[in-house]
């Protein structure tokens, strides 16, 4: 899908599938990724260690296979949300939020890169353009561009109404780890506190008609989560799955090498 395409699809209430690029490297990686399972992923740039120079490449290729391709940055801090643009980036996602001015400077960039300086702080603070002329260039440039804000913390999830209210946010991204450690529950991802405050979340977030988007590892998880209102859905990552595709399928040939050697003994 293209970037429009993931945007007009939310934006009336649908879904879009997706998973976390932080392990694959280099361009042969592309063959696997088919733009048919797949409307977009997501290039770690948080925790993944890939350079600027990776980033651009990777972003180079999902576009060329048909994807809309986003990046997620280190941290909240519109440098880096410029960084990842430069990148040609269709959108980006800002980790772990919890600072209302932050976010909106982040969801602002987004949208009026590679304005800096002083023409950047009147846009934001009084929507003064320093023409017409730019302001519809820098609507025609990133005006499809996506923006996802982290929702992974308690402090978050506390003051949400606030920080998703700040700009322009196309989708929450809820990574579950980070949420449930700051909650004083790591990982129970069962726990009926967590699962309440992922309802919260979605239902907060559907009211200003922004999907959110739950980081799910197993097949069980991430159907759960849709079930539970996400329809920004991101599903496992290319490590994740080549980990439980060797575990799944190696399982499976043991077993089967099992049960014929004991066939042949009886």
């Amino acid at each position: 899908m293209k970037p429009e395409e993931i945007k007009k699809t939310l934006q009336s209430g649908g879904k879009v599938f997706g998973t976390m690029i932080n392990f694959v490297e280099g361009s042969r990686w592309a063959v696997s990724f088919s733009s048919k399972a797949l409307d977009y992923i997501i290039v770690d740039a948080e925790h993944g260690s890939y350079s600027r120079g990776e980033v651009a490449r990777m972003v180079a290729i999902g576009q060329g296979i048909g994807l809309t391709v986003i990046v997620r940055v280190a941290d909240p801090d519109p440098t880096l949300v410029a960084i990842a643009l430069d990148s040609r980036a269709d959108g980006v996602l800002v980790p772990y939020c919890e600072d209302p001015e932050m976010i909106q400077r982040c969801a602002w960039k987004v949208q009026l890169h590679p304005l800096k300086g002083k023409a950047f702080e009147d846009v934001l603070n009084s929507e003064k353009f320093p023409s017409q002329k730019t302001k519809d260039y820098l609507h025609k440039k990133n005006g499809q561009r996506i923006m996802i804000v982290g929702i992974e913390s308690i402090a978050a999830v506390n003051n949400l109404d606030n920080l998703i209210s700040k700009g322009p946010i196309d989708g929450v991204f809820v990574g579950p780890n980070d949420l449930t450690t700051s909650m004083g529950i790591p990982d129970e991802l069962e726990n009926k506190e967590y699962l309440d405050t992922l309802t919260k979340i979605i239902k907060v977030s559907e009211s200003y008609n922004i999907p959110v988007m739950v980081h799910g590892f197993t097949e069980e998880r991430t159907k759960k989560t849709i079930d539970l209102g996400a329809r920004f859905v991101l599903h496992s990552s290319d490590g994740g799955m080549i980990t439980q595709s060797i575990d799944r399928e190696f399982n499976a040939i043991r077993d089967e090498k099992i049960e014929s050697t004991e066939s042949e003994a009886i």
